[in-house]
């Protein structure tokens, strides 16, 4: 399971994954779907609308928000 920080920001990649490269180490998906799949649920609001207090041109998601849609999911499956 992945280790969420209590606090802060995680951008699309930290939730989404990434595979890893020759250059670079894969980043483990917090949410196992594809960018596009999360941006489309953002839109239908399936997932939670990303902030844009870290500036205009950065787009991100505070880590709450995540637990939040997480502690939903796993409230969904146990019922």
């Amino acid at each position: 399971m992945h280790k969420l920080p209590e606090t802060g920001f995680l951008r699309v990649v930290d939730i989404v994954g990434k595979p890893a490269t020759e250059t670079e180490p894969g980043i483990p998906a917090i949410i196992p779907v594809c960018k596009s799949t999360w941006w489309a649920g953002v839109r239908s609001g399936l997932y939670p609308p990303p902030t844009r207090e870290l500036g205009a041109r950065i787009t991100a998601w505070r880590v709450e928000s995540i637990r939040a849609l997480i502690e939903k999911a796993s409230d969904r499956e146990a019922s």
